[in-house]
């Protein structure tokens, strides 16, 4: 049986108040004082846009089975008693609710659902905190804050490999949401917030158990990924890496725990490696997998999904493990689209296509687009020629879309696989480029130079 906190009548009413466009924190970066922040954090204004932020979210249910339609009546019959217990410091946040996502790369990412209600406590902290922390952030520090973007870091990336550093230390931190360490993850908050009530309400969600298979377990260390600190949280711990690589004058892009540094040689780059190991390790208690880490070139490596060419004026483009996860999907959808219509089939196709597009379209290598547009138009023609599943009806069928008789026969006699088959003159005809843009399939390489069109 789901627990609930308390009783409380459910209701799916209408998410409150209007959301402010920024909620202003009682400390600047200057060093005013932020021992009563608690109560901005519960002023009804922030509440109601961080209400509303959750309700706009959806998400899943938590330990207590409360969805998001049932937290505004719960919080109007139960706000009284949970606001006393938050300004007194007795409030104590539910476990987290773990379940495993498949990462891109193979193997699974712990993912932590905090209640409801929890994710709505924890939105309204980061609406007062997180401007304080921001206006303090690396300029070179990208993930999880307004204003900025994947894109944003891989410009910035592709701008210090222009200007001459041809090689990238790249780091990659092991399992690094599951290893902070709490005290000194809490010893950086502490540093630009004074509230003890708030700090202590943030150490209580770091804190905060584990239920995994309806068993509870306690949690020493990281802040699993799921709930809206999180991502502040992260950037706060390693606002410390940033500002060391700043003082010692390195180039460098940060986005989340993807921190690329960039070099001139081989050299200098195992010279960066060793000594920014020995400090994420000794002095934040990290972990750097030394399998994945590499000191080589940008063209042979990737940073948040994109390459570089070789040029001296490198171009961007999908790098080939994201060119290998798009086909991976491609092919799901394909094998789910053989007991469906053709349409139906291509309208999923679209979706996926124009999403992937939208990330990967700062991509100027043509080649590219254009290898995949082949690619899935092959791919559609084996789907149609799995469905015509005799010789007689392919034969038919390519009638119909205007084949020949005898090339028809030819290409229906083959004893080769449905893979081969599609690339054979009679069906690249039959199913033509022209007859898949009218069945409505997009192109990259058109998307791409629509782009290029309106730049």
């Amino acid at each position: 049986m789901p627990v609930r906190r308390q009783s409380g009548a459910a209701s799916s009413r209408q998410c409150m108040a209007t959301e402010r466009q920024k909620v202003t924190a009682t400390k600047d970066p200057a060093g005013s004082s932020t021992t009563a922040l608690m109560e901005e954090v519960l002023h009804r204004e922030n509440l109601g846009a961080a209400l509303k932020r959750v309700c706009s979210n959806k998400g899943a249910p938590g330990i207590d089975g409360m969805t998001v339609d049932e937290l505004t009546g719960y919080l109007r019959q139960e706000w009284p008693r949970l606001k006393e217990e938050l300004l007194s410091g007795t409030y104590e946040p539910l476990p987290v609710r773990v379940v495993d996502i498949p990462k891109p790369n193979g193997g699974t990412r712990m993912l932590g659902i905090p209640t409801v209600l929890d994710r709505m406590l924890q939105q309204a902290i980061l609406q007062v905190i997180g401007p304080i922390f921001d206006a303090t952030f690396s300029d070179a520090s990208y993930g999880f804050r307004r204003g900025r973007s994947a894109h944003q870091a891989v410009a910035r990336a592709r701008e210090y490999i222009s200007a001459g550093c041809r090689f990238v230390v790249d780091l990659d931190l092991e399992n690094f949401f599951d290893r902070v360490n709490h005290d000194i993850l809490m010893s950086r908050v502490a540093r630009r917030v004074e509230d003890k009530r708030l700090l202590r309400l943030i150490r209580r969600y770091l804190m905060s158990g584990l239920m995994v298979g309806g068993v509870v377990s306690p949690r020493t260390a990281g802040t699993p990924q799921g709930g809206p600190l999180s991502p502040l949280l992260s950037n706060v711990l390693l606002d410390d890496l940033d500002k060391e690589l700043e003082k010692r004058g390195h180039s460098f892009v940060r986005y989340a725990d993807d921190a690329n540094v960039y070099v001139r040689s081989q050299k200098a780059g195992a010279r960066v490696m060793a000594s920014v190991t020995h400090f994420l390790e000794c002095k934040l208690q990290l972990r750097v997998n030394r399998v994945k880490s590499t000191v080589g070139r940008p063209w042979k490596l990737k940073f948040l999904g994109y390459s570089v060419t070789i040029d001296r004026a490198p171009r961007l483009k999908p790098a080939p493990e994201s060119v290998k996860r798009v086909k991976g999907r491609i092919r799901q959808i394909m094998r789910r689209g053989r007991g469906r219509n053709i349409q139906v089939v291509i309208e999923e196709l679209n979706a996926y296509l124009r999403g992937w597009f939208g990330y990967f379209r700062m991509a100027e290598v043509k080649q590219v687009f254009d290898l995949l547009d082949q690619w899935i138009r092959r791919h559609l023609r084996q789907l149609m020629w799995l469905r015509w599943n005799t010789p007689k009806k392919r034969r038919q069928e390519l009638r119909k879309l205007g084949i020949g008789e005898q090339e028809a026969q030819i290409a229906t006699s083959t004893g080769r696989g449905s893979w081969w088959c599609s690339s054979s003159p009679a069906m690249q005809g039959a199913i033509s480029k022209d007859l898949l843009t009218r069945w409505g399939l997009v192109s990259l390489d058109q998307m791409r130079r629509r782009q290029a069109r309106a730049a």
